[in-house]
């Protein structure tokens, strides 16, 4: 398990600890079943609080990507079809949000954006046809 700790991110460590496994679970890098390191493993690894671990960790399970058991550790949860679509979702909306703002801030309109987006979405399915 990969986790990078950027102090110049506003997101809060243990948020950004939570977006990282949360994106590895989604993937699938990080397998139903799947341990994850301790507590004070990953605090350490990361040279972090063990607060900041525990609530990430605490994040993902309320989120139901992880489960604890006592005194064995916690590992990736069974992931739901439509848990796994959500969760996509909501990121893409917050990528949304972000491209907004960029826009907003350059000036470009609603068509100059679609139109950018869709210039990408046939760039992308033409290299996966190339990639055939």
């Amino acid at each position: 398990m990969k986790i990078l700790i950027s102090n110049a991110n506003n997101q809060p460590i243990y948020e950004q600890i939570y977006t990282q496994i949360r994106n590895q679970i989604l993937s699938g890098e990080l397998a139903p079943g799947q341990g994850l390191p301790s507590i004070r493993a990953l605090a350490k690894d990361l040279r972090v609080s063990v607060i900041t671990t525990k609530r990430a960790y605490e994040e993902l399970e309320k989120g139901g990507y992880v489960y604890t058991v006592p005194a064995k550790g916690s590992y990736v949860a069974q992931q739901s079809t439509q848990l796994v679509r959500e969760a996509y979702l909501t990121q893409i909306e917050e990528h949304i949000h972000e491209i907004l703002s960029l826009a907003a801030a350059c000036g470009l309109g609603e068509e100059e954006v679609l139109d950018l987006f869709r210039l990408l979405w046939r760039d992308q399915d033409t290299e996966k046809g190339d990639a055939l």
